[in-house]
């Protein structure tokens, strides 16, 4: 994944001569840690970084639904209350924002989750 977008210059093979052993191995293990976070070693994005270019997922839109508008207007009928038909309309549009608002967000983390993914 970060190299689909970015060089990353190779990293030279560790001389086999000059160095102790503690620093053969450190330099060993950067080098392998360095190359799993750029792909070039191993498979799978398991390891490999995620840099910001690659994010280009968009904010999602703005919500539409920022307060509810039905106030629970009714009427008593026969010892039974009931919603009045304007209030219960609003609280239908209320309901059918957010529903929109939600998928708008649900699109937009299913995009960055594959776009993180790679």
């Amino acid at each position: 994944m970060a190299t689909r977008n970015s060089r990353f210059s190779a990293i030279p093979n560790i001389p086999q001569s000059g160095l102790t052993d503690s620093q053969s191995s450190t330099i060993y293990a950067l080098k392998e840690n360095v190359e799993l976070l750029i792909g070039s070693r191993g498979s799978g994005n398991a390891t490999r970084a995620v840099l910001g270019g690659q994010i280009t997922v968009a904010n999602p839109a703005t919500q539409t639904m920022t307060r509810v508008t039905a106030i629970g207007a009714g009427f008593t009928i026969s010892g039974v209350n009931v919603p009045s038909i304007e209030d219960y309309n609003k609280l239908i549009v209320n309901v059918q924002q957010l529903a929109n608002d939600v998928t708008s967000l649900q699109l937009t983390v299913n995009t960055l989750i594959n776009q993180l993914k790679g």
